[in-house]
């Protein structure tokens, strides 16, 4: 064999090989599923960092996944739109599968994003609000009056032996909450934590009652619809165990998370202190309590349904097979 074809041979061979895992990148990309993901909020509210921390870290694109976020109008137009199949999977409340199922959108739970209840009571401290039996006559925010926080607070006045008779309730939207609140206008909000930080970092004095401690309520879900979890389970497979990877992160490791969420939400930069007090009170008040993590606590929801149908939210119970599946949390 002559040089000139021992010189060619070994130029050969790295540019084939450089070739090959070029076109296994390739093929790889190619492969990667495109998946619409609907969020009832804007994406860049802490509340849904645990998907923008999966998304940031790669989690949804180590399992072959393109995810795109999109925002709906509410938890129950995000339900409308999976159960219709305009997107794959959304985000919504625990017990959101339960106020649509009756009207005919078919879609469950697939996880659960903490064992706590996503509300709670946040009052000013300086009100003589020491925990919803002294809201009588008092002025209450809330986000709306068909939001799953506004059926959390009925269930705290009703643990009392209250009704909505009994308070101001305002509903203010997503700003107006914690904005009249704030300003004094409001005694009290039925509030998450995104929103009780913001209150307690502009050096508001304020009392926290937690709604598992009145009223078991529910934590943020992943919604899919019944055709989807039949004819594609591994998709929710990888959906799922993706995003409870990011709140897994949130929880083991909330300084690093703060870090690389702030890094990733580009309407968060700078705002590290902010995240990090949000992140103390997921990590306190919802994402513990599952002894496996998204999990469905079955009794839980079922004692909810029970007050839901009592108080007139819902028309009729569900079965609770139809409401959620365990079957995706490993």
């Amino acid at each position: 064999m002559s040089k000139q074809s021992v010189l060619t041979k070994m130029f050969i061979i790295p540019v084939v090989a450089v070739a090959t895992l070029l076109a296994a990148s390739n093929v790889q990309k190619a492969q990667a599923e495109d998946v619409t993901y609907l969020l009832p909020a804007p994406p860049f509210l802490p509340a849904f960092a645990p998907w923008m921390l999966a998304k940031a870290r790669g989690y949804y694109k180590s399992e072959g996944l393109n995810v795109k976020f999109q925002m709906a109008r509410g938890g129950v137009d995000v339900a409308k739109q999976v159960g219709a199949g305009n997107a794959v999977v959304g985000g919504g409340i625990g017990d959101t599968s339960m106020i649509v199922r009756p009207n005919g959108i078919p879609v469950k739970a697939v996880a659960v994003l903490g064992g706590g209840s996503l509300m709670h009571l946040t009052a000013h401290a300086d009100r003589g609000i020491n925990g919803p039996a002294d809201l009588k006559g008092k002025t209450v925010t809330t986000l709306a009056f068909q939001d799953t926080t506004f059926y959390a607070l009925l269930g705290m006045l009703a643990s009392q032996g209250l009704s909505r008779k009994d308070i101001n309730a305002q509903a203010a939207g997503p700003a107006g909450v914690w904005k009249l609140f704030m300003a004094g206008k409001a005694d009290a909000m039925a509030s998450v934590p995104d929103w009780t930080a913001i209150a307690i970092g502009a050096g508001k004095k304020v009392k926290i009652f937690p709604a598992d401690d009145y009223f078991k309520s529910m934590a943020q879900a992943i919604l899919v619809a019944d055709k989807t979890i039949k004819e594609n389970p591994a998709l929710v497979q990888k959906l799922v165990r993706a995003t409870l990877k990011g709140m897994a992160g949130i929880m083991n490791d909330p300084d690093q998370a703060t870090k690389d969420y702030t890094a990733f939400v580009a309407k968060n930069k700078g705002k590290d202190k902010y995240i990090k007090s949000v992140f103390a009170m997921y990590n306190k008040y919802v994402y513990p309590g599952q002894k496996k993590i998204g999990a469905m606590d079955r009794a839980r929801l079922a004692s909810l349904q029970k007050f839901y149908v009592k108080s007139g939210i819902v028309r009729k119970a569900q079965p609770l097979d139809d409401l959620y599946t365990n079957q995706f949390i490993q």
